[in-house]
């Protein structure tokens, strides 16, 4: 087992230095590798480093390989590969502005060094929530205004909630960092984000690996009185959001709340004070997202594919692979899927602590087929709470295989245990076989073994 479970390994890693498919060299003319005196700012990094920030995706490799591909900045000139360690480093090599950085199209390799905050203030000082928020707005204030027991159960309205929307813009224009077409993101070993929202809007053919995500919090979150029976607190800042793009890989990253888990938040109006959304969410037609070895640990709502139940635009889009992910003791959307073809296969989930909800949501008109993934289940999880109806009507689970606390390993059929216990029933066939993969995939007993210690930053040879 153990020979195994390292030639797949060296599988792995072969593959992550692997040069760019010949079709990204014949449609973009991919120039050799520039010396390091040659590149601005590089002349530290390794030849592998240079070699990776070139790396495009695999062919085949989900549905991010398909139509042109994803090459991200594998064609920037020299004059276009940075290496940044501050957010107005990162937002200059972006493109210079930060307000119009998602229309810069120019290929361009970005290397992140260190940490970089996104609440850093101009003197490169960190901002605190107060120096965002807009006149009129405080959270005692707010609390004050919008108590149930007072306000009662209808929306917030009024000056104090139209100061927090002012408050809301004032953050999205600094913590939000905007990115472009044909952009390569890659951390040097120990990269971090923190604080920020990596925007991926209305672009194109992006690439962003080996960085930690981090705390990416919402200093302004609203109070929603009818959602659910007791109303919740919502925040708004995704780690990483794609909207309205194609072709875009995200790979061996990882994500993380840090020292400020939503777990620690007060609780106000009789509901957790919630202060971050998601990990990685997928939304607004975006298509063509292969999320690939990432480690998501210990957080609330992860990934959404899909932010809405109304047949649309989306149709016929958020086409999504995800293979090869680690989702360690979150509680929620692993996916979460409305609409796309979502591919999910050879996934690692450790599952388990309080508030688990579902793994794999089954939305309006999604069609998810998961095969080889493995469940490691914490205790009062059992196979029939992987699933969650939120609309659906099919799901296709093949050779999955789940792990119950104190138990042995053991093949289930998952859509058999959920509607064992749920009513009404899932169809186990969602209509499609995926063709986009690349590389064997892994019986699941194999899967810890090899995406547990290979998933997520800091594991590629930078």
């Amino acid at each position: 087992m153990r020979r195994i479970a390292a030639s797949a390994a060296l599988i792995t890693l072969t593959l992550t230095a692997a040069p760019a498919p010949a079709h990204a060299s014949a449609r973009t003319g991919t120039p050799a590798l520039s010396s390091p005196a040659q590149e601005r700012g590089v002349g530290a990094l390794s030849a592998l480093a240079r070699q990776l920030g070139r790396q495009a995706l695999p062919a085949g490799d989900g549905w991010a390989a398909a139509g042109p591909g994803t090459t991200g900045g594998s064609t920037a000139t020299a004059d276009q590969v940075h290496v940044v360690s501050t957010r107005a480093e990162l937002v200059a090599a972006l493109g210079g502005d930060n307000a119009t950085n998602a229309g810069n199209t120019t290929p361009k390799i970005v290397y992140v060094r260190g940490t970089i905050d996104g609440f850093e203030g101009a003197d490169g000082k960190l901002l605190d929530c107060t120096d965002l928020a807009a006149p009129g707005y405080s959270l005692e204030a707010y609390l004050a205004a919008y108590d149930p027991a007072v306000w009662g159960r209808v929306a917030p309205s009024g000056p104090v909630e139209e100061a927090r929307v002012r408050s809301v813009t004032n953050q999205t224009r600094h913590t939000q960092i905007n990115v472009g077409s044909n952009t390569t993101i890659v951390g040097l070993r120990g990269a971090r984000l923190t604080g920020l929202t990596l925007m991926i809007d209305r672009a194109s053919n992006v690439i962003v690996r080996n960085i930690t995500f981090d705390d990416a919090r919402d200093c302004f979150p609203a109070w929603s009185p009818t959602d659910g029976d007791t109303g919740n607190w919502n925040s708004q800042y995704d780690q990483v959001s794609v909207r309205r793009s194609e072709n875009v890989w995200v790979d061996h990253n990882t994500f993380t709340d840090g020292d400020n888990p939503d777990s620690a938040q007060p609780v106000h109006f009789g509901r957790p004070y919630q202060v971050h959304d998601g990990s990685l969410d997928i939304t607004h037609t975006a298509s063509l997202v292969t999320a690939s070895w990432n480690r998501f640990d210990g957080r609330d709502k992860l990934m959404l594919i899909g932010s809405s139940n109304t047949v649309g635009p989306d149709v016929g889009r958020l086409n999504v692979t995800l293979h090869h992910n680690l989702f360690d003791g979150s509680l929620q959307r692993l996916p979460r899927v409305r609409f796309g073809q979502v591919d999910l296969y050879n996934n690692a989930y450790r599952l388990g602590g309080d508030g688990f909800e579902y793994a794999i949501g089954v939305g309006v008109q999604s069609a998810v087929y998961a095969e080889n993934n493995h469940f490691t289940l914490g205790a009062g999880i059992t196979a029939a709470d992987l699933l969650y109806d939120w609309g659906g009507t099919a799901v296709t689970t093949r050779g999955n295989w789940v792990k119950p606390a104190g138990g042995l390993p053991r093949p289930v059929d998952l859509v058999g245990a959920y509607n064992a216990a749920h009513d009404p029933d899932l169809s186990p066939d969602a209509g499609w076989t995926p063709t986009l993969r690349h590389g064997p995939v892994l019986p699941a007993p194999l899967v810890p073994l090899v995406v547990g210690p290979l998933a997520g930053a800091d594991r590629l040879p930078l």
